[in-house]
């Protein structure tokens, strides 16, 4: 069969790359059934499904007519660059590098840092907007997690609390 839309084609290949990863990782855990669900349960059904609608997506590239193939594009670059950094930075700053002496910011500097280094990913930067966002984030992240789920994260950095 001929691709007939490269898009398509190599975007369900990642989809069922990436969900048989995860099937795969999480045969490892203990699966369970669907009445009592093991720790991979989820993984699992999570990527035999992403597979299956992988493949879909495959079969789909080659047999939907496109008028050119919709060739893939030139690489984002200044994007991959600015969103997998922005996800380093919040990793580094939340949880530190007590190793090589980097401590840790906490929850509330780390959104503002992964908010504002995605955010020049775009074509436009509006400072305002971003800091707005960020804000919305940190604050609905703190209720979430800190006061709704109870969980142990540093909110801020030690200095500020001590």
């Amino acid at each position: 069969m001929k691709i007939k839309s490269q898009k398509d084609f190599f975007a369900g290949l990642m989809f069922a790359v990436v969900g048989g990863a995860f099937a795969w990782g999480a045969s490892t855990y203990n699966v369970g059934n669907g009445a009592r669900m093991g720790p991979g349960y989820f993984p699992l059904m999570l990527g035999i499904l992403m597979s299956l609608i992988g493949l879909a997506i495959m079969f789909t590239s080659m047999t939907a007519e496109t008028e050119d193939g919709e060739p893939i594009g030139k690489w984002a670059w200044k994007q991959i660059v600015f969103i997998i950094s922005a996800n380093l930075a919040f990793g580094l700053l939340l949880g530190g590098l007590p190793s090589i002496g980097i401590p840790a910011m906490g929850l509330i500097i780390g959104i503002y840092a992964l908010v504002l280094i995605s955010s020049l990913a775009g074509s436009e930067f509006d400072l305002k907007k971003v800091l707005i966002l960020a804000t919305v984030l940190a604050v609905g992240s703190y209720i979430a997690f800190i006061w709704a789920l109870k969980l142990q994260l540093q909110v801020w950095p030690t200095f500020i609390t001590g």
